[in-house]
């Protein structure tokens, strides 16, 4: 639980609150927009909540916190939010909440499918997101789009018995012991609904994985600007090639989807033909920048 003593000034007087801890990874601004905003770098209570349903996302988005930086004054039940993590966000993608300090506050996505559900980076291995994720159907295989956002992934691998998927360039002493390790820069099917698409650049191993010809998980490969409105690849957190970067851009750009889902970034959907286009634009600006 987050220290009021460490409250920072800019939070409105109430109930809710932000600390110093704050890392900026805008969970509590995705789930609770009504009461956090960023502030010069990190998130503050603007605005107390109102409604119940205002006071469960706020509740939501002080699970979801990686670093314990939002708190509260008093004493809640969090019944109600641990309910409604994992949150559905279209259809069978569930965005997971719990976010660990380990890779930096990145999101988590399950895809929950009768093959069996798909894990998409690791949260925080926290007892009531695995009792829901038990619910949903457990998990079949964890996907991890790069080195940076591994998390629990070991913890997730002994509770549910699941494979675990990273491209080899990415593997670190503390992934030695995954079970399928790419290789390459060639798409790889899981199955009929299913692509891994290899996209170095952020990182030498990093990939995305297209389910359904319609949501992208990105990683940290892409993500989307609300301020400009547009698709956005960063430069400065590019560990390990731009170029790299710019002409996996490309390559993603031949690839049919409707949602881009990042790690670390704002997720967006919009219309395949517009997404496309987005893209195209995008590798555009990598080139010339």
């Amino acid at each position: 639980m987050a220290q009021i003593r460490n409250r920072l000034p800019a939070n409105v007087p109430g109930e809710f609150f932000v600390n110093s801890a704050c890392i900026d990874c805008g969970a509590c601004e995705w789930l609770a927009p009504e009461t956090f905003e960023d502030h010069r770098g990190m998130s503050r209570v603007y605005r107390q909540p109102e409604t119940p349903t205002e006071k469960v996302r706020a509740l939501m988005s002080v699970l979801a916190c990686p670093v314990s930086a939002i708190g509260t004054e008093s004493r809640q039940d969090y019944t109600r939010a641990e309910q409604l993590l994992p949150e559905q966000v279209d259809g069978s993608v569930f965005y997971c909440g719990y976010h660990s300090s380990k890779s930096y506050g990145a999101a988590s996505y399950l895809i929950r499918r009768p093959q069996g559900n798909i894990l998409v980076d690791s949260p925080r291995f926290a007892k009531p997101l695995v009792r829901r994720i038990e619910e949903l159907g457990g998990v079949s295989l964890l996907f991890l789009t790069h080195k940076d956002d591994v998390a629990d992934h070991e913890k997730f691998r002994r509770h549910f018995g699941c494979l675990r998927i990273l491209h080899e360039a990415d593997i670190t002493g503390e992934t030695r012991t995954i079970e399928i390790r790419l290789e390459g820069n060639d798409p790889h099917s899981l199955d009929d609904d299913a692509m891994i698409v290899p996209v170095p650049g952020h990182t030498a191993g990093s990939c995305c994985l297209l389910w359904n010809d319609t949501y992208l998980f990105t990683g940290d490969h892409l993500s989307w600007d609300p301020g400009r409105q547009k698709l956005q690849a960063s430069r400065s957190t590019c560990w390990h090639d731009w170029q790299s970067q710019t002409n996996s851009m490309k390559r993603l750009a031949g690839f049919r989807f409707e949602w881009v889902l990042p790690g670390h970034g704002v997720r967006c959907h919009l219309p395949a033909p517009r997404m496309s286009e987005e893209v195209e634009r995008l590798v555009i600006s990598m080139q010339t920048s």
